[in-house]
């Protein structure tokens, strides 16, 4: 087991679900924003979200639906937080959209390492 605070882990752990519910807010934004029309809006607003959510929860989170190998992990990170940097940009917030990226990266480097070599949620 790697030697790593426990408090900065659960630290850690805590600001990966903080991002988690920022790239969904954020593909939620996204929607309102590129939707032409109520009815597209809000189907937007409401469909990219959802399916980010449902993505996450079947193949990333922690407790996912489906245990895959680290890379399709990573991969499907990069799907729904990149996107959600993505979004940020698109929606004309440069700025705030590399702040999360930075976020990101160094967030969820930390935790696959750490995941990695054996610190995992919950363990002592």
């Amino acid at each position: 087991m790697i030697a790593v605070n426990r408090s900065l882990f659960h630290a850690n752990e805590v600001l990966a679900f903080l991002v988690e519910l920022v790239a969904i807010a954020a593909f939620a934004f996204w929607g309102l924003a590129v939707g032409d029309g109520v009815a597209a809006k809000a189907a937007l607003a409401i469909g990219a979200p959802l399916a980010a959510a449902v993505l996450w929860g079947l193949f990333a989170a922690p407790r996912a639906r489906y245990k895959i190998p680290l890379a399709g992990q990573l991969a499907v990170k990069v799907l729904v937080l990149g996107g959600a940097v993505v979004t940020l940009f698109a929606t004309g917030h440069p700025v705030l959209g590399a702040v999360f990226g930075v976020i990101v990266v160094v967030n969820t480097a930390a935790a696959t390492v750490w995941r990695a070599r054996g610190y995992e949620f919950g363990r002592s």
